[in-house]
């Protein structure tokens, strides 16, 4: 018998496991990491209570779901894994996030946004028949690394890079390289330092992987945010340089750089994201640097109004 419930802190194993099985059928490898499910679940914006759900077969977890407000009027973020022999679950949490996400949005016109595999354990004749359509694609683009040949080569004349550490003015510039290069980005939401912080996880971040990128008479110019808690390879959450510098080589080098640092390190993969309509050209530059397709996802929209 099919059960649902509010998720709640001390259900994250549990989650972390669906969501590897998920990771399995999808990717054919598990690449969730147990402190990635705690700080979802942890979301400043969410309210367990109300915003999330677990549906459970017999006492088994076969589906879990969540939204949240995306800091503009009217939009809503989700996430939804099920496993594929439990589509009834899945036609049933879509129902809970859909109306939970109507009254967040509060009568505003808006949508509801979510992120699945390209061939998903989700039926997306689910998706189709309620009104959702795809409006975007986004790769997860990997390479593999090796300490001998993963050299970060020539800088642009003048560049410098320095790492954040524990200065905190740098952190605040490193928030504003990425506000201001990533402004004109698909989906990018305007937060201050602190709501940053907070929707990324941010706070117990290790700065010192973390580069800002100088040239003399123009400041601050680019900037990568690295981490490397994931078990599965290091990742890059942000790459972007000031518009008003593209290029001259700065995205490149920061790239080659996060290469270099992670192969001596003892890292043997780097991994990131891009929207693969990015208009500066991320796709093509990370593509010339080696990395490859991992995964695709596609970005699933419904558009919002006061009443379902």
């Amino acid at each position: 018998m099919l059960t649902v419930r509010p998720a709640g802190p001390g259900d994250a194993g549990d989650i972390c496991a669906l969501l590897n099985a998920v990771d399995m059928i999808e990717i054919g490898r598990p690449e969730t990491d147990l402190h990635e499910v705690e700080a979802d679940l942890n979301h400043p914006d969410a309210d367990l209570a109300t915003d999330s759900w677990l549906a459970h077969d017999g006492g088994r977890l076969v589906a879990y779901g969540m939204v949240w407000p995306e800091g503009e009027p009217g939009l809503v973020g989700a996430d939804q894994y099920v496993l594929p022999e439990h589509q009834d679950a899945a036609a049933r949490m879509l129902r809970l996030m859909e109306v939970r996400a109507r009254e967040m949005a509060g009568g505003v016109p808006g949508s509801l946004r979510m992120q699945l595999n390209t061939e998903p354990t989700l039926d997306t004749a689910l998706l189709t028949a309620r009104g959702w359509q795809t409006v975007r694609r986004y790769q997860v683009m990997v390479r593999s690394l090796d300490p001998a040949a993963a050299l970060p080569g020539e800088a642009p004349a003048g560049l410098s890079l320095r790492h954040c550490g524990t200065a905190e003015e740098d952190r605040r510039r490193a928030h504003a390289l990425v506000e201001d290069s990533f402004a004109e980005h698909f989906g990018h939401v305007h937060r201050d330092y602190e709501a940053w912080l907070d929707h990324y996880s941010f706070r117990d971040l290790d700065w010192s992987l973390v580069w800002i990128a100088s040239l003399p008479g123009e400041g601050d110019v680019g900037v990568v945010l690295s981490r490397d808690d994931r078990t599965s390879m290091a990742w890059v959450n942000h790459l972007g340089v000031r518009k008003d510098q593209r290029g001259r080589g700065i995205g490149g080098h920061l790239l080659r750089h996060a290469f270099a640092f992670y192969a001596a390190r003892g890292r043997d993969t780097l991994g990131l994201g891009v929207d693969t309509l990015n208009a500066t050209g991320a796709l093509a530059l990370y593509e010339a640097h080696g990395m490859s397709t991992h995964y695709a996802v596609n970005t699933w929209e419904l558009p919002l109004h006061s009443k379902g």
